[in-house]
This record gives C-alpha cells, sequence and structure tokens, in this order.
C-alpha cells in the first residue's frame, strides 16, 4: 500500500517534470498543428479536424493496452520506468516527421499526417501513462495525491507554454506569423528536445525512489484474460462517472485550444508581443491553481471544490464573449481591450485548471475503490483510461473547432483586422455556446461521482487491514 507520509519536494519536481512532454504535445496539437496544415499547407480547416480527430480516436485504443502492459511489466526497475526510458527518444524522432511532410499531393499530406498524429500521440503515452500511473503508488493519500498531481499541471503548462513563448517570440515574428513555414522547422526541432529531455531526467530524478522489482502479478495468461480484466477494471462505476463529466471538459479544452490562434489573431487582433504577454497570463493562471487547489479540496473536498471552479469558468467565459457579442467590449471590434480580455481570461482559466488537477487527483483514488472490488491494482490501467478518453475529448474539440470556422463562414489566408465582423460574430457565439453546454452537462455528471475524503480513508482501512491478515 503506497505511504501515506508527506513526499519530498525534490521528488514531487522530478515526478511533474515528465509531464513537460505532455504539455508540448498538447500545445503543437492543439494550437499550432491545425493551423500549420490549413494555413501553411493549404488544407481545409475542416479536413484537417476531421482527420486529427480520426487520427485521435484510432490512436486512443492503443492507451488500455499500453496501460494494462504497464501494470503487468516485470523488471528490477519496476512496473513503469521501462517504459519511460525505452520512449522518450522515439517520440522525439516521430514529433519531427509530424512537422515536416515530404512534397506529395494533398492526398498524401493528409496520410501522412493521420500516420505521425497516431505514432506521435502512442509514444506520449508510452511516457505518460507509466509516469502518472505512479501518483497513486508513491502516495495513498487523500491530499497528498493532489498535491503531487499539482506538480504534473504545473509542468505540463509550462512545457506547452514556453513553447508558445518561443514560438511568439522567436519562431514566428516575420510578417506571416504563425503562417510562417520557416518558423515551424525551429518549433519542431525546440519541441522535440523538450520532450525526450524532459521524460528521461524525470525518470532518471526518481529512478532511486521507484526503481524496485515489479511486484508479482496472478493473473492469467493469454490476450482473451488481458481483455477481460481490461473490461472488467474499466466497468469500476467510480470510474465511469469520471470519465463521463471529464469528457465533457476535455472536449472544451480541446475546442479551446484548436481555436486559440484564430481567437487572439483575428478576435483580439493581438499584436506579436501582446502574445508573448497572453502566454505569460496563461502561466500565472497555472501558479494560481496550484495555489488555491489545495485549500479549496481541504474546505470542500475534490469533487465539489470541482464543481466550484467548474461554474466560476463558464461564467467569466460567458462574460467574455457575452460582452463582444452585446458590443460592451471597449474598443470593439477594431480594437478590442487586451486589458478586458486578460482579466476575464485570468479568472476563468485558473478556475478551469484547478478544476482539471482535482479530477486528475480523483482518477488516483479510483485505484483502490477497484482494488476493492477486484483485488488487483490497476494504475496503469486506469489512467490509460483516461488517457483514452482525453484523446477522443480533444480530437471531437479539435473536430468542432473545425465544424465552428466552417460554421461561421471564416475565411482561408485570413488578415488579422481585415475579417468581417459577422464571421468573428459567429466564432464568438458558437465558442460561446458549446462551451456553456458541454460544461453544464459535465458537471451534472460529476455530481454523481461516490468517493469521498471519508469513503476514501475507510477503503484504505480496509485494505490494509486485509494485507495484514493476509500476511
Amino acid at each position: 500500500m503506497a505511504s501515506a507520509v508527506a513526499l519530498p519536494r525534490s521528488l514531487k519536481v522530478m515526478h511533474g517534470l515528465g509531464s513537460v512532454a505532455y504539455g508540448v504535445k498538447d500545445n503543437g496539437f492543439s494550437v499550432f498543428l491545425l493551423i500549420f496544415y490549413n494555413q501553411v499547407l493549404g488544407i481545409d480547416a475542416g479536413v484537417v479536424g476531421t482527420v486529427i480527430m480520426a487520427a485521435l480516436i484510432f490512436d486512443a485504443f492503443a492507451d488500455p493496452i499500453i496501460g494494462e502492459l504497464s501494470d503487468r511489466t516485470q523488471s528490477k526497475w519496476g512496473r513503469r520506468l521501462p517504459w519511460l526510458y525505452a520512449a522518450a527518444i522515439p517520440l522525439g524522432i516521430i514529433w519531427l516527421l509530424l512537422w515536416h511532410p515530404p512534397e506529395m499531393g494533398q492526398t498524401g499530406t493528409i496520410i501522412w499526417l493521420f500516420c505521425t498524429a497516431v505514432l506521435a500521440r502512442s509514444l506520449v503515452s508510452m511516457c505518460e501513462v507509466p509516469s502518472i500511473a505512479l501518483v497513486p503508488e508513491l502516495t495513498g493519500d487523500y491530499d497528498e495525491r493532489t498535491r503531487l498531481m499539482r506538480y504534473r499541471f504545473l509542468f505540463g503548462w509550462a512545457g506547452g507554454l514556453l513553447m508558445l513563448i518561443f514560438a511568439y517570440g522567436i519562431f514566428f515574428t516575420g510578417e506571416k506569423g504563425v503562417s510562417d513555414p520557416a518558423g515551424y522547422d525551429a518549433y519542431s526541432v525546440w519541441s522535440a528536445l523538450m520532450m525526450t529531455g524532459s521524460v528521461l531526467i524525470s525518470a532518471l530524478g526518481q529512478h532511486r525512489h521507484v526503481a524496485k522489482q515489479s511486484p508479482p502479478a496472478p493473473r492469467g495468461a493469454g490476450l482473451g484474460h488481458a481483455f477481460a480484466e481490461i473490461k472488467a477494471t474499466l466497468s469500476n462505476r467510480a470510474f465511469l462517472w469520471l470519465v463521463s463529466a471529464a469528457l465533457f471538459g476535455l472536449i472544451n479544452q480541446g475546442l479551446t485550444f484548436a481555436l486559440t490562434n484564430y481567437q487572439l489573431a483575428f478576435l483580439w487582433q493581438l499584436k506579436q508581443m501582446e502574445m508573448l504577454y497572453y502566454a505569460v497570463i496563461l502561466f500565472t493562471t497555472v501558479i494560481v491553481a496550484f495555489i488555491i487547489v489545495p485549500p479549496l479540496s481541504g474546505r470542500f473536498g475534490k469533487k465539489n471544490a470541482a464543481i466550484v471552479l467548474a461554474l466560476i469558468s463558464m461564467a467569466f467565459t460567458a462574460a467574455l464573449y457575452g460582452s463582444w457579442l452585446l458590443d460592451l467590449v471597449p474598443g470593439a471590434p477594431s480594437a478590442p481591450s487586451i486589458l478586458f480580455m486578460f482579466a476575464l481570461v485570468t479568472i476563468a482559466n485558473s478556475a478551469a485548471v484547478g478544476m482539471m488537477m482535482l479530477m486528475s487527483s480523483m482518477m488516483a483514488d479510483v485505484v483502490e475503490a477497484s482494488q476493492q472490488e477486484t483485488g488487483r491494482r490497476s494504475e496503469g490501467l486506469f489512467f490509460a483510461g483516461y488517457f483514452f478518453m482525453q484523446k477522443c475529448a480533444v480530437g471531437i474539440g479539435t473536430f468542432a473547432a473545425g465544424m465552428i470556422l466552417t460554421f461561421a463562414d471564416f475565411p482561408q489566408n485570413a488578415v488579422p483586422g481585415r475579417v468581417d465582423v459577422a464571421a468573428l460574430d459567429g466564432l464568438a457565439l458558437y465558442y460561446m455556446g458549446t462551451v456553456l453546454v458541454l460544461g453544464l452537462m459535465g458537471i451534472s455528471i460529476l455530481r454523481h461521482f461516490p468517493i469521498s475524503r471519508e469513503s476514501h480513508n475507510e477503503r484504505l482501512r480496509a485494505l490494509n487491514t486485509s494485507a495484514e491478515s493476509a500476511s
């Protein structure tokens, strides 16, 4: 059973560092990939969104297999580290290929996008699923898991935002901005180095803490038995409530990221330096969430705190885009107030990040709920199931972003300041409406999550008693 003792901060930092790769990947897929294949390579936004969604859903089916194999891995370094050491370098190579399609026709480029996207996402899973599965292994404490999970979000967002700062401040400073093909060469190289380096350094930094002989896995052999266990484990009631609720929040996240460049460049008309300020604002929101989540969780519990934060995020998102539609944004539409936008985004995003921190910590608590039912600890499988849903959600969100652009009649090769106001209004309206509908659906489901601090602690006592009786 994982210890309830507070973990050293150095271990938390090394553990969180591994999520830099996930943040860089999310930044690339959600912020730049759509606009790269659409505005740089000239493929229709709806087609690109559809291909990315198909690739991510196809790739997502590998996640439960990766989680189950990770749970079954037998080595002197434990169940997780071998995956981190093996996948890091191939991940960097495939990432470079994703942003460097060879000269070919549109059909060939679409196939290239699909294949490299599947491979890149699968390799990220081989790093992220074993890494995050260490959380419930490192600590069984209800609140310490939240404190540890914060570091994953802090470093994950830091990795993505650092690449965003590099992109807006260094790589895309020319006249073409994020439509400059040359900028993507430097972007892809540096992001690949960050992904590979962070995974390897994180694994080495945790090695002495987690490199122990894998516990015996008294399970049957054969592919059929493995799939039967996957089905039984992922049928856990708490897991199903949590992933169903998270699905809607993560669709919103994928939608928001995919439309980021369109909103910043065309709706809010940010200049290059203001793009950098925006990245700093986003990182500030992660720090705010990092600070406020533990006291909120301690006072209200994880579920109730997550619901409160979700409502706050939705309210301020509606205030921002509702103000645009009602002509209440100072200076809009020709010169909208950046300070007005920054203020509302700071509150909305701080709450959204805090909500996702709490929901990830709730997933760690599902491990013992399942263990009590099945007698198995399946950390890797549960988080792989969570990532399966997340990838599907991000793909759906990216697809929805492409559809919103199509419905808004948003032009290709658009120039900031020259887009018709009707198209901008359509972008704001469809985005706001989608976020609110999906957010309310997610909250209505999350209310049914059954694990509280009290039930978790009681479950730990029961499992410890059973373990002592068996020894």
